[in-house]
């Protein structure tokens, strides 16, 4: 049913691959709506505990986007920069409610890398670039700035945006964006591996830490721990928090519903 991006479920984990290949997994209009529709899908099905986001082939997780349509968007009036696709995608993330991890087996540049720094985890392929070259053309990595300034102190992200210069997986794990880089033949195994690991355990207990996560980003302290001390007493009265306190203390590994 899509065009510009795979989609398929299996073992409790959403697949997500960017099937651009020819235009290294630009992001265009279409394929942001296709995005945003497997998102939906993702989010609405009890059997998808964890989403993996990638790109098809090997040169490119994500270039960013279409530069074409970058002039229309950017004169869009204020309700219609609302309503606009890389508006809708890089505000869709927070309320998925689903963890979400990002493959990087190609180069994530431009708003390739802020879709990817907006992935709850990153694991990057040991020879893959990450860079915000876009001042190399006039430009400034506006939109993804917000994300990437949630995961990079300030030092490090001006050095990104000042200079457009590529740097390794390894040095964006040394600055926040890569939460592991593994050798390029084991990539598939460990994304693998962590994606049936979190998708072991509550899907409710996921869900509900994830919203709470986000729900205290720039709240006072006070207002945070209220809160979360909320959030705690309404899911330890949970039936997968009874399950879990009841399996670990019979030894077993628990049976979680969801409930």
């Amino acid at each position: 049913m899509y065009v510009t991006i795979l989609f398929e479920v299996a073992d409790r984990v959403a697949r997500i691959t960017l099937n651009r290949p020819e235009a290294r997994n630009a992001l265009s209009d279409p394929m942001v709506d296709e995005l945003l529709d497997a998102f939906e899908r993702a989010k609405a099905d009890p059997d998808v505990r964890v989403i993996v986001l990638t790109g098809a082939g090997d040169r490119a997780f994500c270039a960013g986007a279409d530069l074409g349509g970058l002039g229309e968007h950017g004169l869009a009036a204020p309700e219609a920069i609302r309503a606009s696709p890389p508006f809708r995608l890089f505000t869709a993330f927070p309320k998925l409610g689903k963890p979400v991890i990002a493959r990087l087996a190609g180069h994530a540049v431009a708003g390739g890398l802020g879709l990817a720094a907006a992935c709850d985890l990153v694991i990057a392929a040991d020879d893959v670039k990450l860079a915000t070259p876009e001042v190399n053309v006039g430009l400034w990595p506006m939109m993804i700035m917000a994300i990437i300034n949630r995961n990079v102190a300030p030092k490090h992200a001006f050095k990104l945006y000042y200079t457009g210069s590529r740097i390794t997986a390894a040095e964006g794990r040394d600055i926040g964006l890569v939460s592991e880089v593994v050798p390029r033949a084991e990539l598939d195994a460990r994304v693998d591996e962590l994606a049936g690991v979190i998708a072991s355990k509550s899907p409710l207990g996921l869900r509900r830490g994830r919203d709470a996560f986000f729900a205290i980003e720039g709240r006072p302290l006070e207002d945070q721990v209220a809160h979360l001390l909320g959030e705690l007493v309404e899911l330890a009265a949970t039936e997968d928090a009874k399950e879990g306190i009841t399996a670990f203390l019979e030894n077993r590994p628990p049976d979680f519903k969801g409930r």
